[in-house]
């Protein structure tokens, strides 16, 4: 069985006080990314019926498979993976800070103007003044909407970082860092060159093609991995070491990911060598992955039987 650990009453009252804080906004963040789930699997199940079945909604030029399939992937993207993404982050770096978060409300109010200004951009798309770019449909003045809210989650999350107990940060620390880092510089690269500077088209697609790469790489998996080793650490009662395998792993997810993506429009009139970069960054990105896995499972000691019985711990791992 795995150890129990027992939480003195000071902790578990400070980790309560934590958990108040962060209540309102983070469960706004879980519920509507839940809603936004909904919704994005209606207009993909919409969308696949669309592909056999072509005279399904025919009469609605909103449901027509070019509009509410970009419709489904940006709902399902921004409405429910980043939104999520955004509650475990705020909270988790607010957790292992072991600070609580004193400006709950205004990211109450970022949470609603982020779900108004998707909404907007769905209603954009199913209406035809969407993009035409993967991950990117929404009309153009949504994103600098989403960035500027963001502003408000991402500062408060740095905040929580730079306000820390202890001096040293872990490694979930460090990943959920590299998240908040990360976003803002490939969002707004990717809308600049994408929809604000005059560039070739061919190289707005292939920035669009390294966009799609770099928010699962150095977004959506650096939030993922933080969560990992919180929980791991949480059921083996120890905390991650912040050297060896993780660290190794955290700066070559770093130097690897943004290098990714390319593959994707391979044949394309661009350089080849950056083809050539983003196929072999598809591959090397397996290298810091594992080397999460591996100091996952050296933080139990080889204990297997915490593995075996701890459902929580087989599932992250």
């Amino acid at each position: 069985m795995a150890p129990e650990i027992k939480p003195s009453s000071e902790k578990m009252k400070h980790c309560s006080d934590i958990d108040r804080s962060l209540r309102h906004p983070v469960m706004f963040f879980f519920t509507a990314g839940s809603l936004w789930l909904v919704v994005a699997l209606f207009f993909g199940v919409v969308a696949s019926m669309k592909l056999y079945a072509p005279g399904f909604f025919c009469e609605c030029a909103g449901f027509q498979y070019g509009r509410v399939f970009p419709a489904h992937i940006n709902a399902l993207i921004y409405g429910w993976g980043v939104q999520v993404g955004f509650g475990v982050l705020i909270w988790l770096m607010a957790r292992l800070s072991q600070r609580p978060i004193r400006n709950a409300i205004s990211l109450l109010v970022a949470g609603h103007i982020w779900n108004f200004a998707v909404a907007l951009g769905v209603m954009g798309i199913l209406l035809g003044h969407g993009t035409g770019k993967p991950w990117m449909e929404f009309p153009n003045f949504v994103w600098p909407v989403l960035l500027g809210v963001y502003a408000v989650i991402g500062i408060t999350a740095f905040i929580s970082f730079c306000s820390r107990c202890e001096e040293k940060a872990n490694m979930a620390q460090w990943y959920l860092l590299g998240a908040v880092c990360w976003f803002p510089w490939v969002f707004l690269t990717a809308n600049l060159y994408v929809n604000v500077f005059d560039v070739q088209p061919i190289m707005a697609a292939a920035v669009n093609a390294w966009f799609r790469s770099a928010l699962t790489f150095l977004f959506f998996t650096p939030v993922a991995i933080g969560s990992a080793y919180y929980m791991v650490s949480k059921v083996v009662g120890r905390p991650i070491p912040s050297g060896g395998y993780p660290m190794v792993g955290f700066w070559a997810l770093a130097v690897i990911a943004p290098w990714a993506g390319m593959q994707s429009i391979t044949g394309a009139p661009i350089p080849s060598f950056l083809q050539l970069a983003g196929g072999a960054a598809g591959m090397l990105i397996v290298f810091p992955l594992f080397l999460v896995g591996v100091g996952l499972v050296k933080n139990t000691k080889g204990d297997l039987k915490i593995i075996e019985n701890s459902p929580a711990l087989r599932f992250t791992i």
